[in-house]
């Protein structure tokens, strides 16, 4: 049996206090490491809060996630997997055009406007309408429109704006804002600006020819649709070939275009080139069948009940090249045919101007602008004169070709019902021709052949007109929320399902375009 011993250390004091200072050291070491990641560990956790980290958020339910294993791959014919690829979902809409806000179902992005369509080939005419209630936002997705063509090189022109909703957009644009109404500014429906005369320096005779022929095809057009308009009737075929000689006798070559006194004295003297269009036997025959023509042009110029407003020189013309407006909100709404007159007087001016400077761009070899025209409500100059609808349709018709994009709007599908089923079917084409229907709220009774035209599902038809439906009240404020189709619209191209998508507005572009206080859009 052997035994082990046991032999103590003995330490001098010294030796003693030597160990113990080591150990404190060792022990304050330990805890400024300690602290040191301590602080490193608290700003990692701070760093992380701010961002997501490669497994999710390190945070309390961030829902990150732990060490993922690596995908199981696999590889296959399309045959094979057919099924799989490609994807039975599909990724939704292009992102090409303005950004329009966001998908109703999806929440992604919806970006749409005719040009870009048009351009990229989605669309084949770069048209579009919006129809909607009042009030649920069809003006704000105009202004979308607008601002974006306008920082994309493309010129927006607002040729009739009668309330008015796009003065403040076109000024901030550093647009031309064109003021006209009863003792502010004149319109001479006869000129149509400078670039009309600028023509004759075309130097192709052929070219020259068709440009000039076009302008004075307009101007008869003009002033026999405000003469119709004015008469309450389409115009009798002598009545229409007496204002087409009288304008060429007046100014054939466009270059000084008369007034409306000199008009109605012209035709008043009895010329005998007017004498060989009427086929007049003596005087009495000629004042008989004149006189119809004569009143509705007499209360056109400066003895008619509007004054000097179409009988002086025009104040100011279309400048080509910068945003436009017309700002018509001093016209006097309650005369529906005045209103519809200056309407139509616009949109031919503008219209007109564009295609004059479309020709001479082509003739000098230089690129040519495009131009998005919007044609606001549309209702009240077909209220005027049902005969104005052919004068709209030849607008809408030849824009395309001139390199002018346009967007039509109105309230519903009933403003385009007519007295006749020529007239409405005509009507009604505004809507078909157009490559892009943005439809906001409406009700069953406001769609007319919607669902012909566009294979409205009947999800979609409840889903407009659910969007009608008025703004629910706070009992205890007295004010009423937001309308639940409030910025809502659904895109439909075609006969394919529609998107339907909610409207987006910046903090600047709900100043330039707060129409309706209701519509808060920002959030």
């Amino acid at each position: 049996m052997s035994t082990t011993k046991h032999h103590e250390l003995t330490l001098t004091k010294r030796e003693a206090a030597r160990l113990e200072r080591a150990a404190k050291k060792n022990q304050q070491a330990r805890k400024g490491r300690f602290s040191r990641w301590l602080q490193e560990s608290r700003k990692n956790r701070e760093a992380l809060a701010s961002r997501p980290g490669p497994r999710g958020w390190a945070r309390p339910a961030g829902g990150a996630m732990s060490p993922s294993e690596s995908l199981f791959e696999v590889r296959g014919t399309t045959v094979q997997v057919c099924g799989l690829y490609p994807f039975v979902a599909g990724s939704g809409l292009p992102v090409i055009g303005a950004p329009l806000g966001y998908h109703l179902r999806r929440r992604s992005l919806v970006c749409a406007d005719p040009i870009s369509w048009f351009l990229a080939g989605i669309i084949s005419n770069p048209s579009a309408f919006i129809l909607g209630q009042p009030g649920l936002g069809k003006t704000s997705l105009v202004h979308r429109f607008i601002s974006v063509s306008a920082a994309w090189g493309y010129i927006p022109m607002i040729l009739a704006d009668s309330r008015p909703d796009y003065v403040l957009m076109v000024e901030a644009l550093n647009g031309q804002v064109i003021s006209f109404s009863a003792g502010k500014g004149h319109i001479n429906p006869m000129d149509l600006g400078p670039l009309a005369a600028s023509l004759w320096e075309i130097e192709d005779p052929t070219h020259r020819e068709q440009a000039i022929g076009e302008m004075i095809g307009r101007r008869r057009s003009l002033i026999t649709g405000l003469t119709a308009m004015m008469l309450g009737r389409a115009l009798r075929p002598h009545e229409s070939s007496v204002i087409a000689q009288s304008l060429v006798s007046l100014d054939p070559d466009l270059r000084k275009p008369p007034l409306m006194h000199e008009l109605i004295s012209f035709i008043k003297s009895r010329p005998d080139d007017l004498r060989t269009v009427m086929m007049a036997t003596d005087d009495r025959d000629y004042d008989e069948r004149i006189r119809d023509l004569l009143d509705a042009l007499i209360s056109l110029g400066p003895d008619g009940v509007y004054g000097d407003m179409f009988s002086k020189p025009t104040t100011a013309h279309i400048r080509p090249g910068v945003p436009v407006v017309f700002d018509i909100s001093g016209v006097n709404e309650n005369d529906a045919i005045l209103t519809a007159a200056v309407q139509s007087l616009c949109w031919n001016l503008g219209s007109a101007t564009v295609s004059a400077e479309q020709h001479l761009a082509v003739a000098a070899g230089r690129p040519r602008r495009t131009y998005l025209l919007v044609m606001d409500e549309l209702w009240r100059v077909l209220r005027a004169s049902e005969e104005m609808v052919h004068f709209i349709d030849t607008i809408t018709r030849l824009n395309r070709g001139r390199g002018i994009a346009q967007v039509m709007v109105t309230h519903t599908m009933n403003d385009l019902k007519l007295s006749s089923a020529h007239l409405t079917a005509t009507a009604w084409g505004f809507v078909e021709r157009s490559s892009m229907v943005f439809l906001g709220g409406l009700a069953k009774g406001e769609m007319g052949n919607l669902r012909e035209v566009f294979s409205l599902s009947q999800e979609e038809m409840e889903l407009l007109s659910d969007w009608t439906a008025e703004a629910p009240v706070d009992y205890r404020t007295g004010k009423a929320g937001l309308r639940p189709g409030a910025g809502n619209f659904i895109l439909k191209t075609g006969k394919q399902a529609g998107t339907p998508f909610h409207t987006e507005l910046t903090s600047y572009e709900f100043f330039v375009s707060d129409t309706n206080r209701d519509w808060e859009m920002i959030k």
